[in-house]
Parts: C-alpha cells; sequence; structure tokens
C-alpha cells in the first residue's frame, strides 16, 4: 500500500478512537447524573447538547443543507438513524445504567460492535473476513464473562444494554449510508428530534426537579460526547463502513470503565479484566482483517468527506493537494479495479 493509501485509511481510524475517546466520558458522567433525572430527561438533554455542539460547527463553516434536498432513500435512512439512535438506544441503555456498575456497563457497550457486525452481514452488504469474525466471536465470549460476575439485576441490565446496542448497531449503518447531508447535519437532525421526543416524554411521566446546574452539565456532556463524539464517528463510517468503525469505536468502554474508577471510586473486578483482556485480543484480530478484490463501481454522484489520494476522486481543484480532506457534491465514472478497501460509501457491493 503506498502512502498516501496508508494516509487515507488511517484518517478514519483516528476519528473513530476520538470518537471513542469523547463518548466514553459520557457512561459514568451520565450515572451521576441519574439521580437528579430520568433516563428519558437525560436522554433528551444529551441530544440537545448535541444539537448545540453541532449546530456551531455547520454555522462555522457555513455548511447547511436540508434533509428535504436529499434523495428519498437518504431521508429514510436518516429517520432510521433518529429512531433507533437518537431515541430508542439511548433510553434503554440509561435504563440498565440505573440497576448496574457504570463500569460493567461501560464494557457491555462493546456488544454494539457484535451487533452492527451481524447486522451489516446481513443487510448492509459490510463484509468482514475470518479475523474479523474471529474478533467478533471474541467480543461475544467477553461479555459472556463479564455477565457472570453480575446478579440478576445485572442480567437485566445486561439485556436492556443488549437492545440498546442493537439499535445503534442499525443506527451506525443508517448513518454510514447517508451521503446527503454532511456528519455535523446529520447529528443536528438527530439530536433535535430525539433530544425533544425523550425530553418531552420524560417531563410528561416524570416532574422535572433538576437544578440548573444538573441541566447545564447534561447539556455539556451531550456537547461533547454525543454531539462532537456522533460527528466524528460519522465521518469515520462513511469512509470505512460502520463495522470497522465500531471496531475501533469499541475502545470507547474501556475509556468509560477507567474514568468509573477513577470518579465514581468504583472497582474493577477480576472478571473485568479477563472481559478487556479478551476484548483486547479481539481487536487485535479485527486490525487484522484485510480485504482486497476486483470490484466495479457505477456512475453516482452524491456529497461527504473525501481527499484525492485514494483512487476514486480525481476531479480537478487548483488549489488543494491531494491528501486535503473537503467536502462538497462531486461526480463519479464508472470505475474497475483493485485494492485493499473498506465498506464506506464507494464499496457496498455484494460478496459471493
Amino acid at each position: 500500500m503506498n502512502i498516501h493509501k496508508s494516509k487515507t485509511m488511517l484518517h478514519p481510524v483516528l476519528l473513530a478512537l476520538l470518537a471513542a475517546a469523547l463518548f466514553g466520558v459520557a457512561t459514568p458522567a451520565s450515572k451521576t447524573l441519574l439521580g437528579s433525572l430520568s433516563p428519558f430527561q437525560l436522554a433528551g438533554l444529551l441530544y440537545l447538547g448535541a444539537v448545540l455542539g453541532s449546530l456551531a460547527v455547520i454555522i462555522r463553516r457555513n455548511s447547511w443543507r436540508s434533509p428535504w434536498m436529499m434523495s428519498a432513500l437518504n431521508r429514510w435512512h436518516l429517520l432510521g438513524a433518529v429512531f433507533f439512535g437518537g431515541i430508542a438506544g439511548p433510553v434503554l441503555l440509561l435504563l440498565g445504567l440505573r440497576i448496574a456498575s457504570a463500569a460493567s456497563v461501560s464494557l457491555w457497550l462493546n456488544l454494539e460492535l457484535v451487533a452492527t457486525a451481524v447486522l451489516g452481514r446481513l443487510f448492509f452488504n459490510d463484509h468482514l473476513g475470518k479475523y474479523g469474525w474471529y474478533g467478533v466471536i471474541g467480543i461475544v465470549a467477553a461479555s459472556i464473562i463479564l455477565s457472570f460476575g453480575q446478579s440478576a439485576s445485572g442480567i437485566w441490565a445486561g439485556l436492556l444494554v443488549l437492545g440498546a446496542c442493537i439499535c445503534w448497531g442499525l443506527d451506525n449503518h443508517f448513518t454510514a449510508l447517508i451521503d446527503g447531508i454532511t456528519p455535523s447535519q446529520s447529528t443536528l437532525w438527530k439530536g433535535a428530534i430525539a433530544g425533544t421526543v425523550n425530553l418531552l416524554i420524560g417531563i410528561y411521566f416524570y416532574p422535572y426537579e433538576a437544578t440548573a446546574i444538573i441541566t447545564l452539565g447534561a447539556l455539556l456532556i451531550g456537547v461533547l460526547s454525543y454531539g462532537a463524539s456522533i460527528t466524528l464517528y460519522i465521518a469515520s463510517a462513511q469512509n470505512m463502513g460502520a463495522t470497522r468503525a465500531q471496531m475501533f469505536f469499541a475502545s470507547a468502554p474501556f475509556f468509560g470503565a477507567a474514568l468509573s474508577v477513577i470518579v465514581l471510586g468504583e472497582k474493577i473486578s477480576g472478571l473485568q479484566i479477563i472481559s478487556a483482556a479478551l476484548f483486547v485480543i479481539s481487536l487485535a484480530a479485527l486490525i487484522k482483517d484485510r480485504h482486497l478484490h476486483k470490484h466495479s463501481h457505477e456512475a453516482m454522484s452524491h456529497e461527504h468527506s473525501h481527499s484525492h489520494d485514494d483512487g476514486h476522486h480525481d476531479h480537478n481543484h487548483n488549489d488543494l493537494d491531494l491528501s486535503d480532506r473537503h467536502s462538497h457534491w462531486h461526480e463519479h465514472e464508472p470505475q474497475e479495479h483493485a485494492h485493499p478497501h473498506w465498506p464506506d460509501l464507494h464499496h457496498r457491493h455484494e460478496h459471493k
């Protein structure tokens, strides 16, 4: 692989890792707020915080584009991302967080990778090779080991978190396929709709008794751990596919578990250490997974972040270097070639 190709493939990896670090902070931070807010209220504030963060980026870049300017298929993708990722997933997670430790929930969240991989293989042409599936199996085993150290309430919490992970698995694929608006705009719409719905449900069923400080704290967590994190993750998933982006995003629970120990004073058990070690081994197997074959591209037009050193973008910009990333509406001619690739926006082809 040449140096330009290596830089092109490194970029989405770094985006996913930064997204993971930001999201990892959310679990222990949210745990401290659940005493003052119901799960629906907190989910609503977190996503409204995401709106504030993404809106600032959109205004700064002057990059507004209405969803009604997208194709009907892209609007359905956005709607699916809003419902599964913005409403159902966060509420299930926060319900599980109420009855289990933040450290355990942080590690259970790696089941999102499993859900993303299985859903991708079955429905979204997101291919994994032999080592990729070894990694998925290892993560399932690690999650089972982790559940052995929990009580009956821990089992219920695990099922709730599993439900959240399935919702986010669907969300991951839907957002990875949206190519009519930027990641910041996707985050804005998801946050606005999901945040408003969750907060209204929370206020309807529970009195809102949180102080201004608690409310501002939840919004701030939303700006960083949801707004910035989701935007970075979407950009990563569009460039290497939802499953591989989730592979690197799987480091988020380890950031969360470490913070739970440092800030909340929670203890890490022997089973959690064994589970974490197996997670690391599984991620190593996923990283080893390689994919190369001859494939064809049909003509298409779309908008997304890209550079001109990846072999797929040959339109001219006189003021840009090949490695400079930028976003605009562009067209692709039909093409056939072979190179190492991930299932990004250009590589969602069938595998026999």
